[in-house]
């Protein structure tokens, strides 16, 4: 049942959109004392991440985050932060990897590819390293053991170096949740409901920005900029109030019309 639930978060995992604030590749960059002070005092920064991810909530531990069958029985609510440190200084792998399952789930963080890549190099020049050292044993070859020492050095060199830059890039993540990378904009007098824009309005209100004078007036579209607006068109013919009271009723035809001589 419960290796169930670590398989469908496996492949929960894999749907997850959001990325790392910052990628293996960069974290020396993005915060170098950090970076250091990960690779000289690995299992200390492994046990402040793990707690600063509970958000300082000791309560709340399980061993290895709960990803590994040992989880839940080894007594971690008597005791948590013992319990905390005994992990991370014999378990120290399996500590930096739960840290970083835990913020995934929490804050769906898919790994890139190129951070897949480099994870998965560490593991193989380990698993190399240690078959070497196996068939350096076997056969007693003073060339094929110094082979393997050299191997074992170099994985272990880079299984330290990606180590620390995993816990620099669990740091920076949690600044980021934090709010250390400076304050979030917050608007300091929200709209009116009734002022914002809707579908049906031709235009939407100007929220946010200052109104704007009435003058110069826009152009009536089909006129040129600066013209009088047109006068309203005139209803019926003649106009209402035509001709004024006191003009004689106009008689049709006038008198004397059409001159003498024209035939009828």
């Amino acid at each position: 049942m419960a290796s169930q639930e670590h398989l469908e978060k496996m492949q929960a995992r894999q749907n997850f959109r959001n990325l790392w604030h910052t990628d293996l590749m960069s974290t020396i960059q993005a915060d170098t004392p950090y970076c250091c002070f990960a690779v000289w005092c690995a299992p200390c920064v492994s046990y402040l991440l793990r707690k600063r991810a509970l958000y300082d909530d000791m309560s709340r531990y399980t061993c290895c985050a709960g990803y590994m069958p040992c989880s839940g029985r080894c007594g971690e609510s008597k005791c948590p932060e013992f319990c905390l440190c005994t992990e991370v200084f014999l378990c120290f792998g399996n500590s930096v990897a739960s840290t970083r399952f835990l913020l995934q789930d929490e804050f769906n963080i898919q790994t890139t590819q190129c951070d897949n890549c480099i994870i998965g190099f560490m593991f193989c020049l380990q698993q190399i390293a240690c078959i070497f050292s196996i068939v350096a044993m076997i056969v007693g070859s003073e060339e094929i053991q110094e082979a393997s020492q050299l191997l074992s050095c170099l994985a272990d060199l880079v299984y330290c170096t990606v180590c620390a830059c995993m816990q620099t890039q669990h740091k920076i993540e949690m600044d980021k949740r934090d709010g250390k990378f400076g304050p979030q904009p917050v608007m300091a007098v929200p709209p009116p409901v009734q002022q914002m824009s809707r579908i049906d309005q031709q235009v939407p209100p100007s929220v946010g920005y200052a109104p704007q004078p009435a003058y110069p007036p826009q152009p009536v579209y089909g006129q040129p900029y600066g013209y009088p607006p047109a006068p309203p068109p005139s209803q019926g013919y003649p106009s209402s109030g035509y001709p004024p009271a006191g003009y004689p009723p106009a008689a049709y035809p006038p008198p004397g019309y059409p001159p003498s001589g024209y035939p009828k």
